[in-house]
């Protein structure tokens, strides 16, 4: 696993922990409360992605545009942060946007308090609201700053903890719900990475559905290439063009001369409008 987030047996102990049940939830509210007119169109990519610890060097994306891959995250900031990225800049998204990249950017924010994992970043509960304002106006500016504009999604990555923990998955809702509020009222879309078992099941299964993201990118390691097959709650959630499954890590892939370990994703949910 590359090492952007837990390392891959500290996130399958993490996933077990968690629980491995998944329990479907209700139907999802409209991803902005705000009117039409008021908001960009969604720029959507439904296809196959990749995620690396580090974006690759432009040569590198260049090769790999074969055509296997249409799309590719990238960790545009956050303290939690696993690698360097000395290849991310403004020319850097322009040059691979203007190849044909369509590009996700994923934002490592602030950690859960039950989280077993270290971290440079953790929310409490009385934290979590100002401390997910914060983090979502620095991931604002991170991204505006490589020339991804309003309308842009940006993917709020959340690791696995208990969610039978009742104070600690409120504080992650609470937090949650204040990243993505903070970034719609700048005209950002909300969307969140997680895990099927815990970090993603927390935010489809929660009752309240108020401010949570609308675009929802679950982990769910079974090698299948869907997200539709395997999604795990009610068909009609995340309907509008707004899934994506990371469904395959760790996975060492030569294309054009050149070596990159990478996770696997079918995604069918918005992507970064570059400008």
């Amino acid at each position: 696993m590359s090492r952007h987030r837990l390392s891959r047996k500290s996130r399958y102990i993490a996933w077990a922990t968690a629980g491995a049940a998944v329990v479907a939830g209700a139907g999802f509210a409209a991803q902005t409360s705000m009117a039409a007119g008021a908001w960009p169109a969604q720029r959507t990519y439904t296809g196959r992605a990749f995620d690396a610890c580090t974006a690759p060097s432009l040569s590198a994306m260049k090769a790999w545009h074969t055509g296997y891959y249409g799309a590719a995250a990238v960790y545009i900031g956050g303290k939690n942060r696993g690698c360097a990225q000395p290849n991310l800049t403004k020319s850097w998204v322009k040059s691979v946007s203007t190849t044909g990249w369509k590009l996700i950017p994923l934002y490592v924010g602030a950690q859960p308090p039950c989280q077993k994992s270290a971290n440079k970043e953790r929310f409490t509960s009385s934290t979590a609201a100002s401390v997910g304002a914060s983090n979502a106006k620095d991931a604002m500016a991170k991204a505006s700053a490589l020339g991804m504009k309003a309308g842009s999604p940006i993917y709020l990555d959340m690791e696995p903890y208990a969610i039978t923990d009742k104070a600690c998955n409120d504080a992650v809702l609470s937090y949650v719900r204040s990243f993505t509020r903070t970034l719609r009222n700048a005209t950002y879309r909300g969307g969140f990475y997680g895990f099927s078992s815990s970090s993603a099941k927390a935010i489809a299964t929660a009752t309240n559905k108020t401010d949570l993201p609308g675009n929802l990118w679950y982990a769910l390691w079974d090698k299948k290439n869907t997200t539709t097959a395997d999604w795990p709650w009610k068909p009609t959630q995340f309907t509008d063009h707004s899934r994506a499954h990371q469904y395959m890590v760790n996975s060492k892939e030569t294309r054009g001369g050149y070596t990159i370990t990478v996770d696997r994703n079918a995604w069918d949910a918005p992507v970064a409008i570059i400008g």
